[in-house]
């Protein structure tokens, strides 16, 4: 019976594609407000900022990340456990061992990041530490390291960055049209604005549901990966389990990097409603069911 392992070539290709898509409604969004403003500059503007912001967010994540969370670095003394299963883990799965970094915050959570395998960091919480069994424990940082063996940093950031910068441009337009834009008087200009309108509106939440469903491929993929990385899918499975029991929200949980957690770190109160829509993780259930099915 296939598992999500033996799926993994598939789910890369699927993910790839959703961000090739993603880079198309990007270059179709800018040509249409190129159109309605009349200035093809426009366009190229687009996409030079557009990869220069890649470039720069992917340059220096790492040090973003850690300082919109709050973490700070490991010691082998005062946090023996966490570095010893991370340069363990590393080893078994030939990477480079990462950095390690701990959040003080009772909530438990985890996640990885950096540019690429050489400068990566793998962060987690006091509250994850306390309350997982050391099984646990090397499950939740294999499914980290899983994401740094897969290159899943550049592809975070790179979506990130598109997302924001979709939004961005969409309320520009939207902002140039109570100026006045360009001359609707003929029934084609009239159409094309009507056009750059309904696209500055909807390019934001279209951006946004890529965004997660590339995301949530991942997560799986990770899972997977990492199970594999242990050869105890239980494990994972257990950690996912007391994680989602515990709800607390992360002191210090955003919007922005949500979708690095290997959980979703607003707690119960990002479960609620419309919420469930824009979660940036799978369920959990569905989560520990895969795990739970692959013949290792």
């Amino acid at each position: 019976m296939a598992t999500l392992y033996t799926n993994q070539t598939k789910n890369v290709r699927t993910t790839w594609a959703l961000l090739a898509l993603f880079l198309v409604v990007v270059i179709g969004v800018g040509w249409v407000f190129a159109q309605v403003w009349g200035e093809p500059l426009i366009l190229y503007g687009a996409i030079i900022f557009a990869i220069l912001m890649n470039v720069a967010s992917y340059w220096w994540s790492d040090k973003i990340v850690l300082k919109l969370t709050g973490a700070r670095a490991a010691s082998r003394e005062r946090d023996w456990a966490v570095v010893t299963t991370v340069e363990n883990l590393a080893i078994t799965a030939g990477l480079p061992a990462p950095r390690v970094y701990i959040i003080d915050d009772p909530a438990p959570n985890a996640f990885a990041t950096g540019r690429d395998a050489k400068h990566a960091v793998v962060a987690v919480t006091t509250g994850l530490v306390a309350s997982l069994e050391n099984e646990e424990l090397e499950g939740v940082i294999a499914h980290e390291l899983a994401h740094i063996g897969n290159r899943d940093m550049l592809l975070s950031t790179v979506v990130v960055v598109l997302v924001g910068f979709l939004a961005i441009l969409s309320d520009m337009f939207l902002r140039s049209m109570s100026y006045g834009g360009r001359d609707s008087d003929s029934k084609a200009g009239g159409a094309l604005v009507l056009v750059g309108v309904v696209l500055a509106l909807l390019s934001p939440l279209i951006g946004t549901l890529i965004q997660l469903a590339i995301s949530r491929r991942r997560e799986f993929l990770a899972d997977a990966s990492g199970a594999l990385l242990t050869r105890y899918p239980e494990g994972l499975a257990r950690a996912l389990e007391k994680i989602s029991a515990q709800n607390q929200p992360m002191r210090r949980a955003s919007n922005a990097t949500a979708h690095l957690f290997i959980a979703n770190p607003f707690g119960a109160a990002g479960l609620k409603g419309m919420h469930k829509l824009f979660l940036t993780h799978p369920p959990v259930a569905e989560r520990t069911a895969a795990l739970r099915g692959m013949d290792i």
